[in-house]
């Protein structure tokens, strides 16, 4: 089952009438924050292993804990006894060592005895096979296998390794039991101090996936990382995991008499998803299902975030073209999104959650996107005394709180802000001086906007040829008052005086027919204001 949520729209939108301002009126939202938070960490096919840790503290054996998350399996004898891990590729030299004796075998069969030392091979693999002559080429691929001590390449590996040339590079090979192999791997996909139960899931998971995924063909059959599993050898290991992989010797997940893919990862967010919900490519299977994991809670990834975007570099990341106006996403049957389509000014793309993830550096394609934003008042400030309002939008958050500060105080709650169906908010504001304002809910807040305050000013009907007279709120005593007569399309200033403690000013000058107005820059965190015109008609 597929749905589409939108998850949140940037385009213009109507705004419920109240304050000062009228319906209609659109909410540009440049500055809004984006937040994305999440459940889980990984592709969340298969065994969670924080899950899988939760069920073992519960007391659950480790085939009831794999039955749980690969339904319909059964356990059985590994079909394979040993594995050829790819431990490097494209070099140029390749150096190994042996505190002990060791041997080489080339291509034609030839088994050379090695003294204890180092052996650094180029591309030409020539090998210093009798100490008292030269180095000489050996026809490729060598095999070199240990005597009593395993081999050293960057660090130690059990069984042999196969160095060959591949496209003019150097490729090295570890030869090694499927058992010592889970040796390395087991301690480097989950930690070795976990409950035992939790490390028998691991060992079987991972010989399970080893030989479901491993290569038919080629020169190796799996990589020693995470295009495979980690594997970092005999200096990886740890005896709690090898215990686990000796307890569990030859088992593996079968489902139908086949091994199982066991895709495994780190943290549910408590609940698995189904195979084609993450790969959409993929077919159904039967046992990589979408189940329940309650004990993920223990996990320190069940639920990560908040992750805060700018509309401009969301999107960047998404490769929007132009401004960003709306986001959707796809959300599958294991709850998590398949795919954003995101719409600019200039066009739409979709992205695969998936690709998403990585653009984005999230945790898990389970996550949801809200948005979080307001805009500041149209025109360069509000008067003092008069009423203003905050539109804004908020989706995916509840509560949600309007806060305010001036200068560097600290933020105050003003109250809680009700988002209509859609999202939008409108809040009536009175700033009595230049104060920030955002939205807040829980640790998330907004990008903050700054409304502007200019000072009340009024200038009086003229009573005399001489002089003008005027008030201005508030009463900033000894403010400068400019009186400005208009000529043509410019205000010049005919006269000044200084603002009294009970904020009336008068101005002397000698009054002719125009326009006149009051204008006061006054500082102290206020923007400059000016009286409505004031028409002289006659001297």
């Amino acid at each position: 089952m597929r749905r589409t949520i939108a998850l949140l729209v940037l385009a213009a939108l109507s705004v419920a009438g109240g304050g000062a301002a009228s319906r209609g009126q659109t909410v540009p939202l440049s500055s809004a924050t984006f937040i994305i938070t999440g459940h889980g960490w990984g592709h969340g096919v298969g065994m969670p292993q924080w899950g899988a840790y939760g069920y073992a503290q519960h007391g659950w054996l480790a085939p009831r804990i794999l039955a749980h998350y690969y339904p319909s399996t059964t356990l059985g004898p590994a079909p394979l006894a040993r594995v050829r891990v790819l431990l490097g590729a494209g070099a140029k030299t390749v150096s190994l060592s042996s505190g002990v004796p060791f041997t080489v075998k080339d291509a034609s069969g030839t088994s050379y005895p090695l003294d204890p030392g180092a052996v650094t091979l180029t591309t030409a693999l020539k090998v210093k096979v009798d100490p008292s002559k030269p180095a000489k080429a050996l026809p490729g691929p060598l095999v070199f296998s240990p005597g009593g001590q395993p081999l050293k390449l960057d660090r130690r590996y059990r069984g042999s390794l196969q160095v060959a040339v591949v496209r003019g590079k150097l490729q090295v090979v570890n030869t090694v039991g499927l058992e010592a192999y889970l040796y390395g791997v087991v301690p480097s996909e989950m930690p070795h101090t976990w409950a035992a139960e939790a490390l028998k899931c691991q060992a079987i998971a991972a010989r399970s996936y080893a030989l479901a995924v491993r290569k038919t063909s080629g020169s190796f059959d799996l990589y020693s990382d995470t295009r495979s599993q980690v594997y970092r050898g005999v200096d990886g290991e740890q005896p709690e995991a090898s215990a686990a992989v000796d307890a569990t010797a030859g088992q593996v997940v079968l489902y139908q008499g086949k091994v199982a893919t066991t895709y495994f990862y780190s943290s549910s967010g408590g609940r698995t998803a189904a195979i084609q919900d993450v790969w959409p490519n993929a077919k159904p299977v039967p046992y990589l299902v979408s189940v329940a994991d309650p004990y993920d809670t223990i996990s320190p990834h069940h639920d990560w975030g908040p992750f805060l975007f700018t509309a401009a570099t969301l999107a960047g990341k998404l490769k929007v073209p132009g401004k960003l106006v709306d986001v959707q996403a796809t959300v599958n049957g294991s709850g998590r999104a398949t795919s954003l389509t995101a719409t600019g000014t200039l066009g739409q793309v979709t992205v695969a959650a998936g690709d998403v993830r990585r653009l984005l550096g999230l945790r898990s394609t389970w996550f949801s996107l809200g948005v979080m934003g307001l805009s500041a008042p149209t025109g360069p400030a509000v008067v003092y005394g008069a009423r203003a309002r905050l539109d804004g939008v908020v989706r995916g958050f509840t509560p949600v709180l309007l806060e305010s500060r001036v200068g560097t105080a600290p933020w105050s709650q003003l109250g809680a802000v009700t988002p209509s169906p859609d999202g939008v908010i409108s809040t009536v504001i009175k700033p009595l001086q230049a104060t920030q304002y955002r939205l807040s809910s829980g640790k998330v807040f907004s990008s903050a906007v700054k409304v502007r305050v200019a000072p009340l000013v009024k200038l009086a009907p003229a009573t005399d040829q001489t002089s003008l007279r005027g008030s201005v709120k508030p009463a900033l005593e000894g403010a400068p008052v400019e009186v400005q007569r208009q000529s043509g399309t410019t205000w010049k200033t005919v006269a000044r005086a200084d603002l009294s403690a009970d904020g009336t000013f008068q101005a002397m000058l000698t009054l002719s027919p125009g326009m006149y107005r009051a204008h006061v820059a006054p500082g102290h965190g206020f923007v400059a204001g000016s009286s409505a015109p004031l028409r002289v008609v006659s001297a």
